[in-house]
């Protein structure tokens, strides 16, 4: 793609990196063949193709957004199912980030869009805030069964809909600081704890800490680290997930120049998409930047670290349960991962089942489900039709946001790939799965 960028303009890194990405498009349009809303809505503004030249236009002419723009541009899920299909290695990612903090900069969204938006980036990082605002949800929930719900905005019967049914409490196990390996420690690793996940599930990091102590793997949980900054980041507001990033990567290096860390673990594959991208976000910043990129270099999906590291023994086989595998969006897309998942619940004895258009997104995609709760429901149910053929006992993955998607259709129980990795390995059956 030609690109008319002025030298003032390319002396900014960000705006150098972004005009290099849009000239690495060629406009074949492969990218449409895979995208999520292009399937829904058939838009070419709603396909990659289409908003790079809408994002072309905007960073080359040094525009404020317009209300087009912002439409399109919110419109994408960040699923990066254009980055897989692209022949020409457009990193789309990079450029649909700067043009939501363009946004955030330059275009004034209505007070309610504004006030929801700064709402979530105030709950949603830190667990504590989050909790209360789900006791909160609960109490509002029954409101959805009377007719006047109908009339409450969308995005409020999203965030009603999305609430539990039933707030679990903290995991003992679920708190900064060390895990001793049980019998011989032959790695050590931090895990990320996360934000949203000790809240709704937190037996999925109880489960992979015990996981990991059972193999021989001591697990640290430093108590600076927090957020990975994924969620405000996608909501455009980069310096606060910035903010967040750095005291991982302080947190965590300091853990490698002290004891040594052989990985940073993540179970959450939307943080781990994040993580992984910090050397990036950080190359230009003189303090952190050779920090991120130790700290991404040594960053590890949890299947990814178990599929080198080994399992254990299965003392436990799952020979009888046929499992639908969904692949979440930043897994396969944002991380490239695709085979370690599958192999591993096939090492369990699992009937593996990979449901129809698995490179389409769930809907959930962070803060979307909330956001654009009309597209969210369309690929959910979208979603669960093609997992339904596959008549699964249960569904597995290895996102929060896909497992809270999924599983709130109530259709089938949704467990992280994780929990049955354990349950097989000799640890106690998944929460999902216990009373069937």
């Amino acid at each position: 793609m030609q690109t008319y960028f002025r030298d003032e303009q390319l002396a900014d890194p960000q705006m150098a990196a972004s005009e290099e990405i849009l000239r690495t498009c060629v406009h074949c349009g492969f990218c449409t063949s895979t995208c999520p809303t292009y399937t829904l809505l058939g838009d070419e503004n709603d396909s990659p193709r289409g908003r790079i030249y809408l994002i072309k236009d905007m960073l080359e002419n040094d525009k404020p957004a317009s209300d087009k723009v912002v439409k399109h541009i919110d419109r994408c899920l960040s699923c990066l199912s254009c980055m897989t299909t692209c022949p020409s290695g457009v990193h789309y990612q990079h450029l649909v980030d700067h043009a939501r903090e363009h946004i955030e900069n330059t275009y004034n969204r209505p007070w309610h869009d504004r006030a929801l938006r700064s709402l979530l980036a105030f709950l949603l990082p830190h667990p504590m805030r989050f909790r209360f605002a789900l006791m909160g949800a609960w109490f509002a929930k029954p409101v959805l069964k009377l007719k006047l719900s109908r009339k409450l905005p969308q995005r409020m019967q999203a965030m009603l809909r999305l609430a539990p049914a039933h707030l679990p409490p903290p995991s003992p196990l679920d708190r900064p600081g060390v895990f001793p390996a049980l019998g011989a420690r032959k790695a050590r690793v931090a895990l990320l704890a996360g934000c949203a996940q000790p809240v709704l599930q937190p037996w999925i990091n109880e489960t992979t800490i015990t996981l990991l102590n059972r193999i021989g793997v001591e697990v640290v949980v430093p108590k600076a680290a927090g957020c990975c900054g994924a969620l405000v980041h996608h909501l455009g507001k980069t310096d606060p997930s910035h903010v967040q990033a750095a005291a991982n990567i302080e947190a965590w290096h300091r853990e490698m120049s002290g004891e040594g860390l052989d990985a940073v673990i993540i179970n959450a594959s939307g943080c781990g998409t994040q993580v992984k991208d910090y050397g990036f976000m950080f190359r230009n910043d003189a303090k952190l930047a050779e920090k991120a990129k130790a700290v991404s270099a040594i960053t590890r999906d949890i299947t990814e670290f178990l599929s080198d590291f080994g399992i254990g023994e299965v003392t436990n086989p799952l020979s009888d349960l046929t499992v639908a595998y969904h692949s979440a969006c930043s897994m396969q897309h944002g991380q490239k991962i695709k085979d370690q998942p599958v192999n591993l619940l096939k090492q369990l004895g699992c009937t593996v089942k990979q449901p129809a258009e698995g490179h389409l997104c769930c809907g959930s995609a962070g803060t979307y489900n909330i956001m654009q709760p009309e597209l969210s429901e369309q690929l959910k149910a979208r979603k669960l039709k093609n997992i339904a053929s596959t008549a699964p006992d249960i569904v597995a993955t290895g996102n929060i946001g896909c497992i809270t998607q999924i599983a709130s259709a109530k259709q089938f129980p949704v467990v992280h790939t994780v929990e049955l990795i354990n349950w097989a390995t000799g640890g106690e059956k998944p929460v999902a799965l216990q009373g069937l």
